[in-house]
């Protein structure tokens, strides 16, 4: 990577357990390669205090608030004006990781609408955009989407696992497509289809650390360093330069994230 670009990791868990014994060393190794700034996604209210003390203490991580879809048992009425108060820092950069998830949970599948539409209105109440977690509800992720006209603020669909047409509709309802870890999986056809049929312009990486390592990492611990392998596979799909994915792909995060 050649210092004229920058990368963006669009969603790496930096809060996790897993990375505090040694964080500056990971967030130094990513800077070295070229990462140039790292998004925190929230996952749960409780975390969040968490999330805001490393984005106050690195100037290169951002942050974003949510009470994620497989956590909404715990979801009450206050949960909106905490998540709303932890929102107005001017470092939290989009709301989520908020969506649908049927994979692991489907006993609670009215309350997570419920708690998506509250996300979706929290971000139009302050103008911020949508990180989207959607595991196995591709049809009422779009159609809550739509329905609540969510392009106002529009988002990315973070760690897109859906087709190249699927992407196509989500591009249509205003988001982005964010690419990690499976795109570079050897039998991995339809996020290599995804790659290859979504516009430059409309394309964001992420590494969704610690989860999803690209190969040959694949089933390791993941880190934001290794995002540099997703922009190459990438590159090679599309075949274009390295740096041309590199630089579309940090101009889309500056302009939908809002980042100087």
């Amino acid at each position: 990577m050649t210092n004229n670009y920058k990368l963006i990791d669009t969603h790496a868990h930096m809060d996790f357990d897993v990375y505090q014994d040694n964080l500056d060393e990971i967030l130094e190794n990513a800077r070295s390669i070229g990462v140039g700034k790292i998004i925190v996604p929230g996952v749960t209210i409780k975390d969040i205090p968490r999330i805001i003390e490393l984005i106050e203490k690195y100037d290169y991580l951002y942050g974003a608030v949510s009470q994620h879809p497989s956590d909404v048992k715990d979801w009450d009425e206050n949960c909106y004006n905490k998540l709303k108060k932890y929102a107005q820092h001017p470092k939290i950069v989009a709301i989520g990781e908020t969506g649908l998830d049927y994979y692991w949970d489907k006993t609670h599948i009215d309350l997570q609408k419920h708690v998506f539409k509250e996300h979706i209105k929290l971000a139009k109440e302050l103008n911020l955009p949508l990180i989207i977690h959607n595991r196995d509800a591709h049809a009422d992720t779009l159609e809550i989407l739509k329905e609540t006209q969510s392009e106002k603020v529009g988002g990315v669909m973070h760690c897109f696992s859906g087709s190249a047409e699927f992407a196509i509709e989500c591009i249509k309802a205003g988001f982005y497509i964010a690419l990690g870890g499976p795109v570079t999986f050897k039998n991995a056809k339809k996020p290599k289809e995804v790659a290859k049929a979504v516009p430059l312009e409309k394309l964001l990486l992420e590494t969704d650390s610690p989860f999803l390592s690209p190969h040959p990492y694949r089933g390791e611990r993941n880190d934001p360093s290794k995002i540099k392998l997703v922009a190459e596979e990438i590159a090679k799909i599309k075949e274009i330069p390295l740096e041309e994915v590199a630089y579309a792909t940090t101009q889309n995060a500056k302009k939908l994230f809002n980042i100087k």
